[in-house]
């Protein structure tokens, strides 16, 4: 018992201690930040209620929890942010509650509203939707760390393509019922899903300074705003969701017609020389440019001297 035990210890001696620091930074942090979890919570069980009230097709009812999703979804990363609660666990779980709010409900939704009567073409551009915005939230997450300019996202972000369609059924929840008329749904559908997963940059809010001081037309407008949103919801809603989408659009045309710049006629080479008219005198050639006289010395001539 006493070899074991000394041979035990010789091996103890020899094994490197390890620092404190070390063994900590192996360890998984528990718990999370509250306020901000709570926020993507509660915009993971607004896509959840979207697609319960879709499947009942209550579409009326289903919407606008996708219009709750999306002010939600601004709101948890803000929060954050000013409350230092920032962490990985975070922005993973922010990813995978807005596959759900702005990926599936709005598939589903579309499909339940509008794409039904297509049949099998009716759920695949569903789905084409859903996986763009998947695709779309795993680009971003591995942009964060870039340089490119935090003005613009690269590719229409998926809270403003979830938007699309909510508030389209939002407007008009009656729904569609024959093939034809579906067929002009599959555009509300593809179209953001093609935007989603494109380079096009699309402006972005989040550098817009909310400390600044503003002119009180600002303010003005901001109250005309409210007013129209709640004396015509749907169709303010269905605007901005619009002219969101068709920003990029407009914002490259506006560029293209700024940088054509208007230019003079340029010689072309072969072209003949203009030809001198009356009234007009030739130009002389600049002081020491003459021409050399080629006639050689002169003598005196014989017959005279």
């Amino acid at each position: 018992m006493r070899r074991g035990e000394r041979a035990r210890s010789r091996l103890r001696m020899l094994t490197p201690l390890r620092r404190r620091t070390d063994i900590q930074t192996r360890r998984f942090r528990r718990g999370v930040y509250l306020l901000p979890s709570l926020f993507t919570m509660a915009n993971m069980f607004c896509g959840y209620a979207c697609i319960v009230f879709a499947m009942r097709g209550e579409f009326a009812t289903a919407a606008p929890f996708i219009g709750a999703a999306i002010v939600l979804d601004m709101l948890d990363g803000r929060i954050a942010r000013l409350t230092g609660a920032t962490s990985d666990f975070g922005v993973e779980f922010d990813s995978l509650a807005d596959v759900i709010s702005f990926g599936v409900a709005p598939s589903i939704l579309a499909f339940a509203w509008g794409l039904y009567p297509l049949g099998r073409l009716g759920w695949a551009a569903a789905f084409i939707f859903a996986a763009a915005a998947a695709v779309r939230l795993a680009r971003f997450n591995i942009q964060v760390g870039s340089t490119h300019d935090k003005r613009y996202f690269v590719g229409l972000p998926s809270p403003a393509a979830a938007g699309v369609p909510a508030a389209t059924v939002f407007a008009y929840p009656a729904g569609i019922n024959t093939y034809a008329e579906a067929l002009p749904v599959l555009a509300m559908v593809v179209v953001p899903a093609l935007l989603m997963v494109s380079t096009i940059r699309f402006r972005s809010f989040k550098t817009f300074d909310l400390q600044a001081r503003r002119s009180y037309a600002v303010l003005f407008l901001f109250a005309v705003g409210l007013a129209l949103l709640a004396s015509h919801p749907e169709m303010i809603l269905l605007v901005i969701a619009y002219t969101y989408l068709l920003s990029a659009f407009i914002g490259l045309a506006w560029h293209k017609l700024r940088r054509k710049e208007p230019s003079g006629p340029t010689p072309v080479s072969g072209e003949p020389a203009p030809v001198q008219t009356m009234g007009e005198t030739p130009e002389e050639p600049p002081t020491g440019d003459k021409p050399e006289d080629l006639s050689g010395p002169s003598f005196p001539d014989p017959a005279r001297s």
